[in-house]
C-alpha cells in the first residue's frame, strides 16, 4: 500500500468537492487514481473555460 502525503490528499479532496459540490465522504471513498482522474477532468474544464474567456473577452 502506498502512503499518500496528507497535504496532497486534502488538496485533491478540496478541489473536487469545491468544483463538483460533492461531499467529503463521497470524495474520500474514491480510490486515489479515481480522484486524480477527476482532478484532471476539472483542470481540463477550467482550461477550456479560461480559453473561451480569453477569446471572447
Amino acid at each position: 500500500m502506498t502512503v499518500y502525503p496528507p497535504d496532497r490528499l486534502y488538496e485533491e479532496m478540496a478541489y473536487i468537492a469545491y468544483h463538483f459540490h460533492w461531499s467529503i465522504g463521497e470524495v474520500m471513498q474514491m480510490e486515489h487514481a479515481e480522484r486524480q482522474r477527476w482532478v484532471e477532468e476539472i483542470e481540463a474544464i477550467n482550461n477550456r473555460l479560461n480559453q473561451l474567456t480569453e477569446e471572447t473577452g
